[in-house]
């Protein structure tokens, strides 16, 4: 007796030993069989799909879940255009509060704005009330006197990895970037576990909306994007009440490893107490590489490049980079895989050096050590990540919402090596799909369409060479991100004995790409064979019916 049998669909398995079926059978949150192996099988519940398209769940290699669920509770600030609309969004958010209570926003762009929010406007807007104001891309925010003042950030130096802003007369504008944040996170964090925990139920249902069954949340326990040392907890606890509903892995931030006390032979000299590492946990939650910060952004202008960035110097390490590297060597040789934020190609370059120090001190076949967000990749840099079995993992939204501020920043000779795509594949190195998000819009239609597209907002076309077709974009954010976390035996295709998780749309993103990917509709999602978003079509898995037509 199947559980769930889906008929009359179109579904693109992302098996090449069956890559289109129309039935799919499932029972015990697996696929048991397509078509012909499971047609004449009785079901408790069957769907008729009626033509709509089904593929293997979506996957995001590189997001950040609590830190956007708790943006679903600020102040948002994206949409803003200009300063005095941030400022008035400011103003009236303030007697909504009271008088010491802190006036939290995120998601404001100072390409779109023009410039920051300077610290005495905000003074103005918040009426005494401290203001926090998170940019968008995480790398910098916004404050005001009163929280200069309560951090202690008005006469002090710039912090390692880190600046204070300040202007011609020395004085600090408000703008903290990279680490210098640390002085306003210290004050506020770390949050309650029942407040994350919230935080991820809301970002759940989002994500079940657009086809989301995988996510990997990007850095725990960092003090820039972590928002509890205990962070993982709330992970345990979003699952125990049936909040968390795709399956997550966590990375686990750099700042929390430290050196352990093993036997000799087992080398693990670095690492989280018990030796626990990669791999622990279960199919619906564990652990994942450990996250290391190398460089900082290229929309803040922090990226270390090998040439200055136009009207920019050379970036920023968010530690010296022998410390940096030793860390990576340290993880690998104490079986982490490892995930190194590295933006600008001199943080690449030295991802790469760590990583093959590593290698030749300890071989690990296929490990899978990882590049995020690879950024900007010299022509140079291609084959060696190849060799090295590196997987890069960029973000292909950027190129609509930043792509335009990157370019310019850049200078027209170094666009082509932005945000690659088609020069990893034509290499042999597979490309997951990830977002970043709340950097950028997470909905993975949105980030297929722009892997084929390359748009920017403003209309441009970045290096079209870099464009990829619809299959390859929906591979990147299934199969391919499926390997990229060793789980490709799992999950990522719907073959016979992998889980069930999968996405029913109104159209097929492989042969609709001219009306615009990101315009797909998701009807339903379902993780273990279980609808998490599209009851109303799916009903609830264990009801006995004979036909759910949509």
């Amino acid at each position: 007796m199947l559980d769930l049998k889906l008929t009359h669909a179109r579904v693109r398995t992302l098996d090449d030993t069956h890559p289109h079926a129309t039935t799919v059978g499932i029972v015990g949150g697996r696929v048991l069989g397509l078509d012909d192996d499971v047609a004449e099988l009785p079901a408790r519940t069957e769907v008729d799909c009626q033509g709509a398209t089904l593929v293997p769940g979506f996957s995001d290699a590189h997001n950040h879940m609590a830190w956007f669920g708790q943006s679903l509770g600020e102040l948002p600030l994206e949409n803003a255009a200009t300063l005095d609309e941030l400022y008035d969004a400011v103003a009236a958010k303030a007697p909504t509060l009271g008088e010491d209570e802190w006036i939290v926003g995120s998601g404001y762009d100072d390409t779109l704005l023009g410039a920051h929010p300077d610290r005495h406007a905000l003074d103005r807007a918040a009426q005494g009330r401290p203001v926090w104001l998170k940019h968008r891309s995480g790398h910098m925010c916004a404050v005001n006197s009163a929280v200069l003042r309560l951090a202690g950030a008005e006469n002090a130096p710039d912090p390692e990895g880190g600046v204070i802003v300040r202007d011609a007369h020395g004085t600090a504008t408000g703008l903290l970037q990279e680490r210098a944040q640390e002085l306003v996170t210290a004050l506020v964090m770390p949050y309650p576990v029942h407040e994350l925990t919230d935080a991820l139920g809301r970002a759940s249902r989002v994500y079940a909306a657009e086809g989301l069954t995988h996510v990997v949340e990007a850095g725990i326990g960092h003090g820039l994007v972590g928002r509890s040392p205990v962070e993982a907890a709330a992970y345990q606890r979003a699952r125990d009440l049936g909040l968390l509903l795709p399956r997550v892995e966590l990375m686990v931030a750099a700042d929390n490893l430290h050196p352990l006390t093993a036997h000799p032979e087992d080398a693990l000299t670095t690492g989280i107490d018990l030796g626990l590492r990669t791999g622990f946990g279960d199919d619906r939650l564990r652990l994942g590489p450990m996250k290391i910060w190398l460089d900082g952004s290229l929309i803040g202008r922090t990226a270390a490049v090998t040439e200055p960035l136009c009207g920019h110097g050379h970036g920023v390490y968010q530690n010296p980079p022998e410390q940096m590297r030793d860390l990576v060597v340290a993880a690998h040789l104490s079986g982490w895989r490892v995930a190194a934020h590295a933006i600008g190609d001199d943080a690449i370059d030295l991802a790469l050096d760590a990583f093959e120090e590593a290698q030749r001190r300890h071989p690990r076949p296929d490990v899978r050590h990882r590049v995020e967000h690879a950024g900007i990749v010299r022509p140079d840099q291609l084959p060696r990540m190849a060799a090295l079995g590196v997987v890069p993992v960029p973000q292909p939204r950027f190129l609509h919402t930043v792509g335009d501020a990157m370019a310019t920043s850049l200078g027209p000779d170094r666009v082509p090596w932005l945000y690659r795509h088609r020069s990893f594949l034509d290499h042999g190195i597979r490309v997951p799909g990830s977002s970043d998000r709340p950097v950028a819009p997470g909905a993975p239609l949105l980030g297929m369409e722009s892997m084929v597209e390359r748009t920017t907002s403003g209309g441009a076309v970045l290096a079209p060479d870099e464009r990829v077709t619809p299959e390859q974009a929906l591979r990147a954010y299934t199969l391919d991100a499926a390997w990229a976390s060793h789980d490709e035996h799992r999950r990522g295709s719907l073959t016979p004995g992998r889980l069930a998780d999968l996405v029913m749309l109104d159209r097929d993103p492989v042969e609709t790409a001219d009306q615009g990917i990101g315009s797909i509709r998701v009807l339903a999602t379902l993780v273990d064979g279980r609808p998490v978003h599209g009851t109303d079509i799916l009903g609830p898995p264990d009801r006995h019916t004979a036909n759910h037509g949509l």
